[in-house]
């Protein structure tokens, strides 16, 4: 089987855009679910809302792969699975290591969806002497010591780093010099690596004060659709009690309206005007 060291993804020479590459992940998913539930074709309106974007730009990202689908008919759904699992390089064994085995290290670890995606945890790694050789996910922890071998030994281009952030960057440059060249990063902290060295963070803290941030928007508007409903409702109230004001009694001007220039009794202008 061809492993992760010796057989890179040609997405880069052959042109295709960075935006692109980091929606492919999301149609494959979509189409992984089309899949599975036997469902031959897809439309490009129906996968794009399925993978959360617009139909338009699926199209145009579809193009860079060469597949345009079928007027009437859509994408055939097995061959964009095989067309974008094999751009990706999920169609062959890519050796992964999780550095870092607390509760984070073993959730990795644990997931399930490394292995039908083309990953396989080839070792787990932990600076705790009081880990080595425990099994998590029925893989003994090896422990640090041993990085650079097991690297090597397995063929490794991909790390998993799940340390804490004051011991990340070294791990990182282990990794490094032992020939990884694309880094998962869930530390929380920014690592430093050379030209051709590919890393990924992910920040789960980050992604929740994102959420935060939103959330205190969506109360803020909230507020200030009651507030402006209350105002409304105010001064529609107080116009009510209040009532127009009163139209005062018309005066005509002294001889005006007559042709001799008398007032009716009263002194206004006779409702009836003389012939």
């Amino acid at each position: 089987m061809a492993t992760g060291r010796t057989h890179r993804p040609a997405t880069r020479s052959r042109g295709i855009p960075e935006a692109t590459v980091a929606r492919l992940p999301l149609y494959l998913r979509a189409l992984t679910a089309l899949s599975e539930r036997s469902v031959p074709t897809v439309s490009s309106e129906e996968l794009a809302a399925a993978a959360g974007v617009n139909s338009a730009k699926l199209r145009k990202d579809f193009s860079y792969l060469g597949s345009y689908g079928t007027r009437g008919v859509g994408y055939d759904v097995e061959y964009l699975v095989y067309q974008i699992s094999r751009e990706l390089g999920l169609t062959q064994d890519w050796p992964v290591v999780i550095v870092g085995i607390g509760n984070l290290g073993a959730a990795l670890a644990n997931y399930g969806g490394f292995a039908s995606r083309g990953f396989r945890v080839a070792a787990l790694i932990d600076a705790d002497p009081a880990m080595t050789g425990k099994p998590v996910a029925g893989i003994a922890v090896q422990h640090t010591d041993e990085l650079e071998q097991i690297i090597t030994d397995n063929g490794v281009s991909i790390g998993v780093i799940a340390t804490p952030a004051g011991a990340a960057q070294q791990v990182c440059d282990r990794l490094v010099a032992a020939g990884v060249t694309s880094i998962l990063n869930f530390a929380p902290t920014v690592l430093s690596v050379p030209d051709g060295v590919d890393v990924r963070k992910v920040d789960l803290s980050i992604e929740l004060q994102i959420l935060a941030f939103h959330e205190q928007r969506k109360a803020g508007e909230e507020t200030v659709a009651l507030e402006e409903a209350a105002s409304a409702q105010d001064a529609a109230a107080s116009g009510a009690a209040v009532g127009p004001a009163p139209l005062a009694p018309h005066r005509a001007a002294p001889g005006a309206g007559t042709d001799n220039g008398r007032q009716g009794p009263d002194g206004d202008v006779p409702a009836v005007m003389p012939a």
